[in-house]
C-alpha cells in the first residue's frame, strides 16, 4: 500500500488538493463512436445533461472529449471537435462548481476550449502530436495531464512490447516533464498518466496498476483511467460467454475493483464513467488510506 504525497494543483478559478482524498474526474464523451458510451452524450443537450448528473454524483472534474481515442480509431478534423465540445463546455462554465477539462491532442482545440471555460488540458499524447500544445500550456499556466502511449490511437494495440513497461513508462515520463519544463511549463501544473489501454496488453494494464507506486520518484500527481477497459472484461469473460459490453453492470464492477486497486497503490485521480458507484467505494479505501 503506498502512501501518497499531498498536492495542490491551481486551474484557473479552481483549487485541486490532491492526496488526502482521491479525486473523480468523469468521462464525457461527445462523440459517436467511443467505445464505452459512443453516441449516448453526442447531442449537446444530452451531454450538459450528463455532465450535471456527474457532478451532483460527485465528481471533481468534468473531462469532454470531442474526438474517440478507442483503439482503431481515426482521428476526426479540429471543426468537427470544436463543434462537438465548445457549446457543451460554454454552457456546463455557468452550469457547475467544479473545474473541467479538455481531452484533446490539438492546440486550436485546447485554446478555443480553454476560451469557453475550461481550465484543465488533458492530452493523450503527452504534448508530442501538436508543437503548438506547449506553448498554449505555458502561456496560459493551465494544469497539463501527460499520458503515456505507444504510438498513436490507430496503432497503439497493434501488438505493443516492452523489455520492462514500469521502467520504460518512467523514463517516457521523466523525458517528457523535462521537455515540458524546457518550453515553460510549470512543475506544479502537471499530471502524468500511465495510459491503461493505450498501447498495453492486459498483462502490461495488471503490471502497472500492481505498481503504480513506482511512479511516485517523479513526485508528480497519478491519475488512471481504467473504466470499462478491454483488460477488464477479458478478465471476466467466461470461456463460453459472449463478448461483454463496456456499459454492463458486471464491467462497471470490474472498474471498481481496478480503482480500488490503483488508488491503494498510489492513484491521486481516477477517471471514470460511473461516478456514483465510484465514490461510495472511495470513501472507504480512502478512510483506510487515512487511518
Amino acid at each position: 500500500m503506498a502512501i501518497r504525497k499531498q498536492y495542490s494543483i491551481n486551474a484557473v478559478s479552481y483549487s485541486l488538493d490532491l492526496g488526502r482524498r482521491t479525486s473523480i474526474m468523469g468521462v464525457l464523451n461527445v462523440t459517436p463512436d467511443s467505445f464505452s458510451d459512443g453516441g449516448h452524450f453526442f447531442e449537446s443537450q444530452s451531454a450538459i445533461d450528463q455532465a450535471r448528473r456527474l457532478v451532483d454524483h460527485g465528481a471533481d472534474i468534468i473531462d469532454i472529449g470531442g474526438e474517440s481515442t478507442r483503439p482503431f480509431s481515426d482521428p476526426v478534423p479540429a471543426e468537427e471537435e470544436l463543434r462537438r465540445v465548445i457549446p457543451v463546455i460554454e454552457a456546463l462554465s455557468h452550469q457547475i462548481s467544479v473545474p473541467i477539462s479538455i481531452d484533446t491532442t490539438k492546440a486550436v482545440v485546447a485554446r478555443q476550449a480553454l476560451k469557453a471555460g475550461a481550465s484543465i488540458i488533458n492530452d493523450i499524447s503527452a504534448l508530442r502530436l501538436d508543437p503548438d500544445m506547449s506553448a498554449l500550456a505555458a502561456d496560459c499556466g493551465a494544469p497539463v495531464i501527460l499520458m503515456h502511449m505507444l504510438g498513436t490511437p490507430k496503432t497503439m494495440q497493434v501488438e505493443p512490447v516492452y523489455a520492462d513497461v514500469m521502467a520504460e513508462i518512467g523514463e517516457f515520463f521523466s523525458g517528457m516533464v523535462e521537455e515540458a519544463l524546457k518550453r515553460g511549463i510549470s512543475r506544479e501544473q502537471l499530471i502524468i498518466d500511465p495510459g491503461i489501454g493505450f498501447g498495453k496488453t492486459l498483462d502490461h494494464n495488471l503490471e502497472i496498476i500492481q505498481n503504480l507506486s513506482m511512479l511516485q520518484e517523479l513526485d508528480l500527481p497519478v491519475l488512471i483511467g481504467p473504466s470499462r477497459k478491454a483488460f477488464i472484461r477479458t478478465l471476466l469473460k467466461e470461456s463460453d460467454q459472449d463478448d461483454i459490453r463496456p456499459d454492463m453492470p458486471v464491467v462497471g464492477t470490474g472498474t471498481l475493483a481496478a480503482v480500488c486497486a490503483a488508488v491503494m497503490n498510489g492513484a491521486h485521480i481516477v477517471r471514470v464513467h460511473d461516478v456514483e458507484a465510484t465514490r461510495s467505494v472511495l470513501k472507504i479505501v480512502d478512510a483506510v488510506l487515512n487511518v
